[in-house]
């Protein structure tokens, strides 16, 4: 074989030429720098939650000895002293003064008999709750610290941007990792007043909150979410999830709800909020075809409570918001949102469109009440539905009268309407969303209190007929 010679020159430009190790961007550095600084400085005061709750339960035992198959000894015991179960909750925290204020989620302390906060350099301390309020789901708690403590700068979460980095702060399995420094993740602002409804593993609604993809993880709750900057601009508050851990969808309250009940947290005073009375929907396609409306924009109001300042104002089930205090309503997220921020005792200008007309009407806002609702649920009604003599089939539908225990679990008055205990697959009434157990109280804005209204009202439909439901109104088209 033949050696080839490669001259020195061409050999000194190839070695010239062939990758090496370079050191990163500058820029790339100065971010790097800029995570490793949050992560000192904020990380310093974010702690770690440990809510105790103690439950307590009856223990029982066979006065003599029997065979675990001997069912005839089963039936014979004692019922013996009560004991104890204690029920812990983990959670995050943000040290927000030197005087040992914690922000945090209500959740995250709900209900606790005790309350162990645990600082990233491993002292503990008893927190003692000053203030929670449900809805927000924020609270404050308190530590007795000797000498001053570390705390975070809070920012302004209206500045925050779709796109902005995102550091996500917090205390995730803790107990499992045994360390009390928080763990930091970091992504991205991915969108901006979103919403939560209720589900059957959240009792709550949300409202505005910050949406992310910084990795956010089961104790993560109530730890900060902050900017490159390292200011908080948010609160960890709930995950999107299909597995039970992060897919990369995340939620903050935004710290500048928090600021503003802050001191009234504190101070353990409870937290008010602008009420006027109505159960809400959004517009869909049908209703804005129903209702000759050129778009989705307005919330319809499908319920009044009685005697509430909606019901003194005279508004009725039908009316469409389309305005408050002159500002353009979007839809329920956009009217609440707005309602509870108005000043109690105070009177607000609603726009409604109502059998075509704009009126102007002014409304007394009142103070939320803890056990009344602001917009319609999406959880579908309690199936109580059983075999009862049925209403004739119309486009779908077959109903009953309610019956006395069905009003009790339904929590109605036993003639507030009929129950559908049957919707025929692909009808107008099944493609309208409408299900057994479903309560119609009215159709074509003429109250249904039982089958016989239900009967002469369905007589006389034609045409596109709406419906109202305790879960909202619905157009039933005509095939």
């Amino acid at each position: 074989m033949k050696k080839i010679k490669m001259p020195g020159l061409v050999f000194l430009l190839l070695l010239i030429s062939l990758p090496v190790c370079a050191e990163p961007p500058v820029e790339a550095l100065s971010l790097q720098d800029a995570f490793v600084k949050v992560s000192k400085d904020v990380g310093q005061a974010v702690v770690s939650i440990s809510a105790e709750h103690t439950e307590w339960y009856k223990t029982r035992y066979y006065p003599f000895a029997a065979r675990s198959q001997d069912k005839f000894f089963k039936d014979f015991f004692v019922e013996g002293p009560e004991k104890e179960f204690k029920k812990i909750g983990l959670g995050s925290g943000i040290i927000i003064d030197r005087e040992g204020y914690i922000l945090t989620n209500e959740h995250v302390i709900s209900g606790a008999d005790k309350v162990l906060v645990t600082l990233p350099d491993g002292r503990e301390f008893a927190g003692k709750l000053t203030g929670a309020d449900e809805y927000s789901d924020l609270a404050v708690i308190k530590i007795e610290p000797k000498g001053n403590l570390p705390f975070a700068r809070l920012g302004n979460s209206d500045g925050v941007k779709i796109g902005y980095w995102a550091i996500a702060i917090g205390n995730p399995f803790a107990f499992a990792v045994k360390n009390p420094e928080p763990t930091v993740t970091v992504g991205v602002i991915s969108a901006l007043h979103r919403s939560l409804p209720r589900t059957d593993k959240r009792a709550r609604e949300y409202y505005d909150l910050i949406q992310t993809d910084a990795a956010i993880n089961p104790g993560n709750s109530g730890g900060p979410l902050v900017n490159i900057s390292g200011e908080v601009i948010g609160i960890n508050v709930a995950i999107f999830t299909m597995s039970g851990g992060s897919e990369g969808i995340g939620f903050a309250i935004p710290i500048n709800t928090a600021k503003k009940i802050m001191d009234d947290l504190i101070q353990g005073r409870r937290i008010l909020y602008g009420w006027i009375g109505v159960i809400i929907q959004d517009l869909d396609a049908n209703l804005v075809e129903y209702f000759g409306l050129q778009d989705k924009s307005g919330v319809l109001i499908s319920r009044i409570v009685e005697g509430s300042p909606a019901y003194r104002a005279g508004l009725k089930p039908g009316d469409i918001v389309v305005s408050i205090d002159s500002e353009s309503v979007r839809n329920t997220q956009d009217l609440v949102g707005r309602l509870l921020k108005k000043q109690i005792g105070g009177t607000t200008n609603l726009g409604i469109i109502r059998e075509g007309k704009l009126l102007s009407v002014d409304v007394q806002v009142d103070s939320k009440p803890e056990d009344k609702t602001i917009a319609v649920s999406q959880k579908n009604t309690e199936n109580t539905a059983v075999k009862q003599p049925e209403s004739k089939n119309w486009r779908g539908l077959n109903v009953s009268d309610i019956t006395p225990d069905m009003a009790l679990k339904l929590k109605i008055s036993a003639n507030s309407g009929v129950i559908v205990i049957l919707v025929a697959p692909g009808s107008s009434a099944e493609q309208a969303g409408i299900r057994p157990g479903d309560v119609i109280y009215e159709i074509n804005r003429m109250a249904v209190k039982n089958a016989k209204d239900y009967l002469s009202v369905i007589d006389k439909a034609s045409g596109d007929v709406l419906v109202g439901t305790y879960r909202g109104y619905v157009v039933l088209k005509e095939k």
